[in-house]
């Protein structure tokens, strides 16, 4: 441990800079604690004995360790907690630059009133500049932040919108975090280059949902069949869904705005179904008087009790209730979106699809069959949900009566011999 002269109150500069260990242990060290503090950010607990026990229980002791490494990572916590002790007496935080960077992020974010993946995101880009800058004062340079930005193109070579993902979060966190009025990083972006979306075929997508789970192929043909993003999908609520009128009204979607879309009339049936069955999640619930589901922020504070209410329950629960990040409760959440993209691919896997499949890509085929089948551009827009036309514009480049990809190969004319 260094002396109190010396010390930065940032575990990772103080371990660099600590006298009685080696190379080699201060790397050990800072690869376990580096990993602790991500889990730990992650689930909002604060460091110390309670969180690293938790830690060492769940990450370190399921799966077989070496022995040295077990040694190795019982004194990198032995080290922490030696270093917590003397920040405490000295009355410093014993968090790092890097998550107290993250914290003030994610607190102004939610002044903000952003969405919680929004605020994970900043935070999460803010912290990466924070341990390339290395202190406090040039955390706060924006001659760092242009230098951290060059890097991300010049070394890592990230694409156009990990740049711009980047950018917007230091944009945030030096008007917002910092207080500065005037930011200009002085950013140009390279042209971003046109992607053409990834297309599969009405059979492909028929095999696709053949293989999907049961307990997710209704919310998967729903995607497709309404042209849905997978956030938009799994925060649907039982209120959200006309059957009689066959609509589907998507709430405070991307860009925070809200659209109707289709429901297909295959499903009405099964739909209709699959709300008695989603009804004995609620009333078991209700029953045993669990907290109501997740509202968003205003309805939240005007009528906490709202979310008990069966209109507000979600169209597509989980089986399990589970601790909500945001609040600490523990109640009914929707479908996980890791669990929904999982089955996604493995029943891509399972119907022999010889491309990358990945829940979007439900979306895009969406698109590119109505434009097929003649729907106006302008209604597809609508129904996607687009501020700008030239973004549904893209799916022009793939619909085979919009694009080439319609025209017959010349090869074809002669082996045929036409």
């Amino acid at each position: 441990m260094n002396s109190e002269n010396t010390f930065t109150f940032d575990w990772r500069k103080d371990l660099e800079r600590s006298r009685n260990l080696t190379r080699s242990e201060k790397s050990g060290f800072e690869l376990v604690l580096g990993w602790y503090e991500s889990w730990r950010i992650h689930r909002q607990l604060p460091p110390g004995r309670d969180s690293a026990r938790m830690f060492w229980k769940a990450q370190v002791t399921p799966k077989p360790r070496q022995p040295w490494q077990l040694d190795q990572w019982a004194q990198a916590f032995r080290w922490f907690l030696k270093y917590l002790r003397f920040c405490e007496d000295c009355g410093k935080p014993g968090t790092s630059l890097y998550e107290r960077v993250r914290n003030a992020v994610e607190q102004a974010g939610g002044r903000r009133g952003l969405a919680r993946r929004t605020r994970q995101t900043y935070s999460a880009w803010v912290g990466r500049f924070a341990k390339f800058a290395g202190d406090e004062r040039a955390a706060m340079s924006e001659e760092r932040a242009r230098e951290w930005l060059s890097a991300l193109v010049t070394t890592e070579k990230v694409s156009f919108s990990t740049q711009k993902q980047a950018l917007n979060s230091l944009n945030f966190y030096f008007r917002d975090v910092c207080g500065r009025e005037d930011v200009d990083l002085r950013v140009t972006f390279r042209r971003r280059p046109k992607r053409i979306p990834n297309v599969f075929s009405f059979g492909e997508i028929l095999r696709i949902l053949e293989q999907v789970p049961e307990h997710c192929r209704l919310a998967a043909e729903l995607q497709y069949g309404a042209g849905l993003r997978v956030s938009e999908l799994l925060q649907l609520r039982i209120k959200d869904l006309d059957l009689e009128r066959r609509q589907l009204t998507i709430r405070s979607g991307k860009g925070d705005r809200d659209r109707v879309t289709v429901v297909p009339a295959s499903l009405t049936e099964r739909l209709a179904e699959w709300k008695q069955e989603t009804r004995r999640f609620y009333r078991a619930d209700r029953e045993q008087n669990e907290p109501g589901v997740a509202l968003p922020g205003a309805i939240e504070r005007k009528n906490p009790r709202a979310g008990e209410r069966w209109e507000w329950f979600w169209l597509f629960p989980a089986p399990k209730n589970s601790t909500d990040p945001d609040t600490g409760i523990c109640r009914r959440h929707h479908l996980h979106e890791s669990t929904y993209s999982r089955a996604l691919q493995e029943a891509a896997r399972k119907a022999g699809i010889e491309k990358p499949f990945r829940s979007h890509d439900f979306r895009h085929s969406f698109a590119t069959h109505l434009l097929e089948s003649g729907t106006d551009i302008r209604t597809l827009q609508e129904l996607l949900g687009h501020a700008d036309l030239s973004t549904t514009m893209i799916y022009t480049h793939v619909a085979q009566n919009f694009s080439g990809a319609g025209t017959g190969s010349p090869l074809d004319r002669t082996l045929t011999g036409t």
